[in-house]
């Protein structure tokens, strides 16, 4: 089906609305949520290269990094210094679950905001901890709050932003989680040679987590949450800030209204209502999207960039310098998705990106096959080793512009509003187990598999680009309430949905001018 080019006239134009100043500060402040996602990312590789913290907590990494003897694949593979790293995931991953009841009774924003408090005391227990327990804990709290913002922030973004440009404001939440990961690694190189150094790096996700929680307690909650907790006059005004004063949010308001009145005339739990057969292709791509994304490799490369740059090569402050110049690089490509993701739309962004990673990974796979050898016991030479750099930035950029923000993007847009929460949550938590264990099991997957890791990805990359080509449809520029009819003329998908029951609104404006 075609993108939708929208002939808008008469109130529907109101759904459109308009880049307003308000509604770009409320969606910066909101998507200033994934500092402290990003930040996490970048610390947590950087400081596990630190010598001072591994001989305080796994001193046996580095006897075991300072044997000669040891095979450059498997000098970092341990599975207490992985559970530091993948302990947050667990914790996200619950409380993620747990956000789409607390977003339907508290609102989009106070979820952002109890998300940023728990980040900040697991920072602050990070900073100061004293053994491998304290660190644990921290991570803990980490991941809850972690869980909490990536739960509502996506959310938050479609439901505010302009239909027309959703996707370009939706993109500034993986730009933040960009921000942050260069921030971090930033930091790390600063911090590497110090003694306390790591607990200057932990200590200080303390900093994004506190100007995220300011910053929302600065912004109202979206139009569509408080007309579902029967907010209707906090509704219209925020309405009436993100789509400008002089325009008429009646029509919108009133579909909003009408949306939230079916949904409790139903009176069935979210969870029950997602499985329904009319459901299944969004249920599909909130599991498949985010389970594809972390299949792509990249918060596993961006967690041990520093440890894998050693690994290929690298020396210690090299190696930090790399880390530093692919998140750079991913960030620089973020924006050029935001430039792009509304012109061009999200399945050619997914398959361009998708095409580019495969081919870097495969490059990557065969330059350390011919040049470490197939045990892994040569070292590379430092002109083959910054190759190896210049093929992972080119696969950070593929990904900044794909699968990085649309990964975010797609499962915030396709639900209907009543099960909306739920699907995030789904997302997210997805998003969180396969995180989990494919940072549990990287370190060890590159001491046995070598080279092979590479292959490994780039195969999932494969199959989740003809994935994208055979079953998503296009979604730019849709509003949120009339996104069923992409299901309804998708050549597989419309065998599963159902015509809607709702009555009529102004957005079927739109379904009717699709092309």
């Amino acid at each position: 089906m075609a993108g939708g080019a929208f002939a808008v006239d008469g109130p529907a134009s109101a759904l459109y609305g308009k880049i307003t100043v308000a509604v770009v500060i409320t969606c910066i402040v909101a998507a200033s949520s994934g500092l402290i996602f990003g930040y996490d990312i970048g610390i947590s590789g950087g400081v596990t290269t630190m010598v001072p913290f591994l001989s305080k907590f796994f001193p046996s990494v580095l006897k075991k990094k300072e044997e000669a003897k040891t095979n450059l694949y498997c000098m970092y593979d341990s599975q207490v210094l992985t559970a530091f790293t993948s302990s947050l995931y667990i914790a996200g991953l619950v409380a993620s679950l747990g956000a789409s009841r607390l977003t339907a009774l508290l609102g989009r924003r106070n979820i952002m905001i109890l998300g940023g408090c728990t980040f900040l005391v697991g920072a602050a227990i990070n900073g100061g901890a004293a053994n491998i327990a304290m660190l644990i804990l921290g991570r803990i709290l980490l991941g809850f709050g972690v869980g909490f913002t990536n739960q509502a922030t996506p959310v938050y973004l479609s439901e505010v932003a302009p239909p027309r440009w959703r996707g370009a404001f939706n993109t500034g939440f993986q730009f933040f989680i960009g921000i942050g990961v260069v921030a971090a690694n930033c930091i790390n190189y600063g911090m590497a040679k110090h003694s306390r150094g790591w607990r200057v790096s932990l200590g200080l996700a303390m900093v994004p987590a506190a100007f995220m929680t300011i910053g929302a307690l600065l912004i109202s909650d979206t139009p569509s949450s408080l007309v579902e907790r029967g907010k209707l006059a906090q509704a219209k005004k925020s309405l009436q800030k993100v789509r400008g004063s002089k325009t008429d949010v009646e029509p919108e308001l009133n579909d909003l209204i009408k949306t939230s009145e079916i949904t409790k005339s139903i009176n069935q739990e979210p969870f029950v209502t997602i499985f329904q057969r009319q459901y299944r292709p969004h249920l599909v791509m909130a599991i498949a999207i985010p389970f594809f994304q972390q299949l792509t490799g990249i918060n596993i490369i961006a967690f041990y960039a520093p440890i894998l740059f050693q690994s290929v090569g690298f020396g210690s402050d090299s190696a930090l310098i790399g880390a530093i110049i692919l998140g750079v690089v991913n960030l620089c490509s973020i924006l050029v998705s935001t430039f792009v993701v509304d012109r061009f739309g999200r399945r050619f962004l997914f398959l361009l990106g998708g095409i580019q990673m495969f081919v870097c990974q495969v490059g990557v796979a065969c330059l350390l096959a011919v040049t470490t050898g197939v045990s892994g016991t040569k070292n590379i030479s430092k002109g083959y080793a910054i190759l190896v750099l210049v093929l992972m930035c080119i696969y950070a950029a593929g990904f900044g512009w794909s699968w990085g923000p649309l990964s975010w993007l797609i499962p915030s847009e396709i639900f209907p509003l009543k099960i909306r929460s739920q699907g995030q949550s789904i997302s997210v938590a997805v998003n969180f187990a396969t995180t989990f264990v494919l940072s549990q099991t990287f370190l060890t997957m590159l001491c046995h598999f070598k080279y092979g890791t590479f292959l490994f990805y780039a195969g999932w990359i494969l199959v989740m680009t003809l994935f994208v080509a055979i079953l998503l449809p296009e979604t730019k520029g849709i509003p949120l309430d009339s996104m069923h009819v992409v299901w309804e003329r998708h050549w597989f998908w419309r065998w599963f949905v159902q015509l809607q029951t709702e009555p009529p609104r102004v957005n079927e404006h739109f379904a009717s001018t699709l092309n």
